[in-house]
């Protein structure tokens, strides 16, 4: 075995093995047998390679920290048996996976489809808020839940093995992992970067998917310059396993009929069958690279002795800690007397000393909390409680917090601030139906 710093996926082959390949990437909380309905009409033409996300279906427990890191993964275990091209086809974070191929790997991909995908995948704290509840909670509640987001009603009630099955699916995958892909998907946004996907694109998305509808599919194709738009009407999130037939047919004929000839390395040149569909974009020359990472970065005036404006850095971290909602609410109502103290904040106390190696946000959550119950800032604590769940912290741990600053901080300030707390936590770590 040749040793590798990257770990491999739990994968499976189907098919010839001297067919072109075709690499199909599940969902958050699905296994690899959501395509079980596709392949074997798949297998007439290709090799399918099938995947799980780690700690998904019995894979091992390594978890992820972005889309980027499954595409190394994958890349990784694909080198592994010689194969360099491929179509591919994700559905949800497995559609992440693809955008993140086709912008960082495009002399890979010969032909990509996205399925209930979205350049942005809702906002960041909902994906956050969902992890504090895992950490909390178990996956019971999201697995029980997952229904409701993946098929329509009538499906769900005519097809009561299938919705079980896909509840076992998530109770069985690892928490840790599954809290990893959502802080993935809580990152991940390529809105700027869609120009930079050169490979033809199939978008499809269920005509009743309140995640990633057809809204969202929209956005995607008027972004990539060589894309289609499907909608599959009578179904929702999980458009395989919902309407089977449908979407065979659609990556059938995508992939049997747009899959774009391999990059020649001796003349330098991708030779394309077709113009793409938007001629305005013809004129430009092909880019290897995304444009995002070849456009001049905007870098702010340095302050005193050559150092970088923490500004940027502060504002992501403080995002991360409090959460998008929160951040814009704080500067929507900074004005011209209050503007410069929000600035001060952000550069300061979230570029300087939050975003320091020194320690990790766990640890920096609970000196906080200590010292907010110290000085009785009750308002800043609530906030604060929530940013300690974000960071990992649970509640049984948030508690030994405030027990620990009950003796040194007084027995009446650690009272307000276990009402204060308590009332965060049930608001943070009661599931949602």
């Amino acid at each position: 075995m040749i040793e590798t710093t990257t770990p491999a996926l739990q994968y499976r082959f189907d098919g010839p093995e001297d067919a072109p390949v075709l690499v199909l990437g599940p969902s958050l909380g699905t296994t690899w047998h959501m395509w079980d309905r596709q392949v074997p009409d798949l297998v007439k033409q290709w090799r399918v390679f099938r995947f799980d996300l780690p700690g998904h279906g019995g894979a091992h427990a390594y978890p992820v920290g972005s889309a980027g890191d499954l595409v190394d993964r994958l890349l990784a275990t694909l080198d592994r048996f010689g194969v360099q091209r491929f179509g591919y086809a994700g559905c949800a974070l497995g559609g992440a996976v693809g955008m993140e191929l086709a912008l960082r790997h495009p002399e890979r991909l010969a032909s990509l489809a996205l399925i209930a995908a979205s350049p942005r995948f809702g906002t960041a704290d909902e994906f956050r808020q969902r992890g504090v509840i895992v950490r909390t909670n178990g996956l019971d509640p999201i697995a029980r839940t997952s229904p409701d987001r993946w098929f329509t009603s009538g499906f769900a009630a005519a097809q009561p093995a299938i919705t079980e099955w896909a509840v076992q699916m998530v109770r069985t995958t690892d928490p840790g992992c599954y809290i990893a892909a959502c802080e993935a998907l809580a990152a991940f946004d390529v809105r700027a970067d869609l120009a930079s996907v050169g490979v033809p694109t199939l978008v499809l998305a269920g005509s009743d998917d309140q995640v990633t509808g057809p809204a969202e599919a929209r956005t995607l194709v008027a972004g990539i310059p060589d894309a289609r738009l499907a909608v599959v009407p009578g179904a929702s999130h999980l458009v395989p396993v919902e309407q089977p037939a449908a979407v065979t047919d659609l990556l059938v004929r995508h992939f049997s009929t747009a899959w774009q000839p391999a990059f020649d390395s001796a003349t330098g040149q991708t030779a394309i069958p077709a113009a793409p569909l938007k001629p305005v974009l013809t004129a430009a020359p092909p880019q290897p690279v995304p444009i995002a990472e070849i456009a001049p970065a905007v870098v702010e005036p340095p302050l005193g002795h050559g150092r970088p404006d923490p500004y940027d850095a502060g504002i992501k971290v403080r995002r991360e800690v409090l959460g998008d909602a929160h951040v814009d609410r704080a500067l929507a109502q900074a004005d011209d007397f209050s503007g410069d103290f929000q600035e001060l904040l952000t550069r300061y106390a979230w570029g300087e000393v939050w975003d320091r190696p020194g320690l990790d946000r766990r640890s920096r959550s609970c000196v906080t909390l200590t010292a907010l119950v110290a000085g009785g800032h009750l308002d800043e604590l609530a906030f604060h409680t929530r940013a300690a769940l974000r960071n990992g912290l649970t509640p049984s741990e948030i508690k030994e917090v405030l027990l620990q600053a009950a003796v040194y901080c007084g027995v009446p300030a650690a009272n307000s601030a276990f009402k204060v707390a308590q009332q965060v936590i049930r608001e943070e770590t009661t599931p949602t139906d």
